[in-house]
């Protein structure tokens, strides 16, 4: 009971700014810890990239390259043996980029110190009309919304909101 209130209370204060824009719900639940990177910015580099969504958001479609670390599954002994330089240039993103602002400072307390959080995420990255993969490293038009209200920032691509059995079992 108290979880679901703590929702609804949740919901409904953010509710304004999920409805509204990309650029407001970043500053409503962003510090600004973890630097920016813009699209543009990001397409002219070579970062390392980490995809820090549910693993069946990552499964839908990603960004070509990425790493799946996940959000509440995160742990730095699993990047430190993939990415063992605290120096290279790291990327993290999400939807919108508020799940990776979290994964990217602690990231940045352990030590790496070239980290950028996507602004907007997947959600502005297809928006700009760039293209995603899925599972299988195939384009796709699709990208998971994560709910209906988030979804709302999500404007050029097709919505998954779930997904199916079948599409997370057949997964490496």
């Amino acid at each position: 009971m108290r979880i679901r209130l703590l929702y609804l209370l949740f919901i409904s204060t953010a509710m304004p700014c999920i409805s509204q824009t990309i650029d407001g719900a970043l500053k409503r639940f962003n510090s600004g810890s973890v630097p920016y990177i813009s699209v543009p910015e990001l397409k002219s580099s070579s970062p390392i990239l980490l995809d820090t969504r549910k693993k069946e958001e990552y499964q839908v479609s990603h960004i070509e390259g990425a790493i799946w670390t996940g959000f509440k599954t995160f742990t730095l002994d699993s990047l430190q043996r993939q990415v063992p330089d605290k120096e290279a240039p790291i990327v993290v993103y999400c939807s919108i980029g508020v799940r990776s602002e979290q994964i990217g400072e602690k990231l940045r307390k352990a030590g790496y110190s070239n980290v950028k959080n996507l602004y907007g995420g997947i959600f502005e990255w297809k928006n700009q009309g760039n293209p995603v993969v899925d599972s299988m490293g195939l384009p796709t038009e699709e990208v998971h919304a994560f709910d209906k209200h988030w979804g709302k920032l999500l404007t050029n691509a097709k919505k998954v909101y779930h997904t199916k059995p079948e599409r997370i079992e057949n997964q490496p």
